[in-house]
C-alpha cells in the first residue's frame, strides 16, 4: 500500500517559539536531561486500539472518524491497512513502540482457531514492519472485556468454559508478545470485579484470577518471555467493583497470591484520578513498593466520572508524573498514549495532533521535573522535615533498635514533644510554580 497519510510530513522538533501545529515544541528526542536523551527518558508507544480502531462511537453515537485507511472494515485486507497506517504513523512521530490487544490487529473468528489463524498471518505482516523500520512493541495484552462471553469476567467468570476461553486468548496474547519481542504483557481487568454481592463468590473470583495470572507466568516464562508482567489498576467503569480498584489493592493482590516478583503495575493516569488520588500518588505507591512498571500517559476530565482517556495536556500533572518517574530511577517500560481524539476531532489531522500535544507535554513535564530536582530546595525540605529520624532516638526507631517500653520511658522524661514543625506547602507549590513559570 502506499503512503496514507499524504498531506502529512515527517514531525520534527522546532522548539517553543515555533507556529507550526505539525511540530514539536518540546520534545527534542536527543537532548540530554541529567544524562540520558529524551527519547531514553521518554519510550512513546501507540495505542493500536485507540489510534487505528477507535471511530469516535459513544453510547449515545455511531463513529464520526473514518478509521477504514482504504480497505473494508472487519476483513485481513482492513487489519494489514491498519498495519500499514500505523508503521506510517510511528515512522513521521518518530515513535519507537507500539502496545496492542490481540483483537485490535485482526478479526475475531467463530473460533479460537478461525481467530488464531488471523492472527499468525497478520502477527507475519507485522514482524515484516518491524524489520524494516526498527519499530518495536512495548507490550501486548488480550481483549477479554469487550466480547458477550465475557460479561461477568474472564478470571472471575462463574463459566469454567469461559475462563478456558480467557486462558487460550492469553495464551496466544503472550506467543505474539515473544514474537514481536515485546517488554512487558499486561492484565487490564476492565470486567474482573462484580455488579452486587448477592450473586458473587468473591475469594473463589480471586482466587480464579490469580490462578490464571500464575499460568500465564509460567506459560510466558517457559517460551522465552523474559519482560515484566503488568497489571493495570482500574477503581470503576465497567464493572461497579473492580478488584483491581488502585495501586495498593493490586500490590496487595499480588503478595496475597505470591505474584510479585513477576508483576508490576501500568499506572494510567484517568485511572488514577477515578480511584480519587492523583497520577503522582500511584506513582509513588508502585514505586516504594518497587513496583513501578509502565505508564499509560492520558489525562481524564475532573468533572466527568468515567474514563475520558484524553490526551494530555496538563503540565501540572506530567511534571509531577515525571518528578516520580526521575526520583524512581525510570520505568522499566514505558508511555503508552492510551488517549483517543475527542469525538468532534474526527480527521487524520486530529490524529497527529493529539499525539504531537501529548508528547510534547510529557517532554516539557520532564524538563520541568528536572529543574524541579536540580533547583534541591523540594528534596532538602522534606530530608529537613524528618532529620529527627537521623539521630538519636529517631534513629533507633528507624534502626528497630527499640521498643515500646523504652519509648514510653524516653516519652515520660520528654514531657510533652515540641509541635513537629510546620508542612509549608504554599511554599513547596510556590517553588513548583517558579520552577514552570519563572525565568
Amino acid at each position: 500500500m502506499g503512503e496514507i497519510f499524504k498531506n502529512l510530513k515527517k514531525v520534527n522538533y522546532e522548539g517553543p517559539k515555533s507556529t507550526n501545529p505539525y511540530a514539536f515544541k518540546f520534545y527534542d528526542a536527543d537532548r540530554v536531561i541529567l544524562g540520558k536523551a529524551m527519547k531514553e527518558h521518554l519510550p512513546f508507544a501507540m495505542a493500536w486500539w485507540h489510534n487505528l480502531c477507535a471511530e469516535g462511537t459513544d453510547m449515545f453515537g455511531v463513529g464520526t472518524a473514518d478509521k477504514s485507511f482504504g480497505a473494508e472494515p472487519g476483513t485481513m485486507e482492513h487489519a494489514k491497512a491498519k498495519v500499514d497506517a500505523g508503521f506510517e504513523f510511528m515512522e513521521k512521530l518518530g515513535i519507537e513502540y507500539f502496545c496492542f490487544h490481540d483483537a485490535d490487529i485482526a478479526p475475531q473468528g467463530k473460533t479460537i482457531a478461525e481467530s488464531n489463524k488471523n492472527l499468525d498471518e497478520i502477527s507475519d505482516y507485522i514482524l515484516e514492519k518491524m524489520k524494516e523500520t526498527g519499530k518495536k512493541c512495548l507490550w501486548g495484552t488480550a481483549n477479554m472485556f469487550g466480547a458477550p462471553r465475557f460479561m461477568n469476567g474472564a478470571g472471575s467468570t462463574n463459566s469454567a468454559d469461559v475462563f478456558a476461553f480467557a486462558a487460550a486468548q492469553v495464551k496466544k496474547a503472550l506467543d505474539l508478545t515473544v514474537k514481536f519481542g515485546g517488554r512487558g504483557y499486561v492484565f487490564w481487568g476492565g470486567r474482573e470485579g462484580y455488579e452486587t454481592l448477592l450473586n458473587t463468590d468473591m475469594k473463589l473470583e480471586q482466587e480464579n484470577i490469580a490462578t490464571l495470572m500464575r499460568m500465564a507466568v509460567e506459560y510466558g516464562r517457559s517460551i522465552g518471555f523474559d519482560g515484566d508482567f503488568y497489571i493495570e489498576p482500574k477503581p470503576k467503569e465497567p464493572m461497579k467493583h473492580q478488584y483491581d480498584f488502585d495501586a495498593a489493592t493490586a500490590i496487595g493482590f499480588l503478595r496475597q497470591y505470591g505474584l510479585d516478583k513477576d508483576f508490576k503495575m501500568n499506572i494510567e493516569a484517568n485511572h488514577a484520578t477515578l480511584a480519587g488520588h492523583t497520577f503522582a500518588h500511584e506513582l509513588r505507591v508502585s514505586a516504594i513498593n518497587g513496583m513501578l512498571g509502565s505508564i499509560d500517559a492520558n489525562q481524564g476530565d475532573y468533572l466527568l466520572g468515567w474514563d475520558t482517556d484524553q490526551f494530555p495536556s496538563d503540565v501540572y500533572e506530567t511534571t509531577m508524573c515525571m518528578y516520580e518517574v526521575l526520583k524512581a530511577g525510570g520505568v522499566t517500560g514505558g508511555f503508552n498514549f492510551d488517549a483517543k481524539n475527542r469525538r468532534p476531532s474526527n480527521t487524520p489531522e486530529d490524529m497527529f495532533l493529539g499525539y504531537i500535544l501529548g508528547m510534547d507535554s510529557f517532554a516539557l513535564g520532564l524538563i520541568k521535573a528536572a529543574a524541579i530536582i536540580e533547583d534541591g530546595r523540594i528534596d532538602e525540605f522534606v530530608k529537613e522535615r524528618y532529620s529527627s529520624y537521623s539521630s538519636g532516638i529517631g534513629a533507633k526507631i528507624r534502626a528497630g533498635e527499640t521498643s515500646l517500653k523504652e519509648l514510653a520511658e524516653y516519652a515520660e522524661k520528654l514531657g510533652a514533644p515540641d509541635m513537629p514543625g510546620s508542612g509549608r506547602q504554599e511554599y513547596l507549590e510556590s517553588i513548583v510554580n517558579s520552577v514552570l513559570f519563572g525565568n
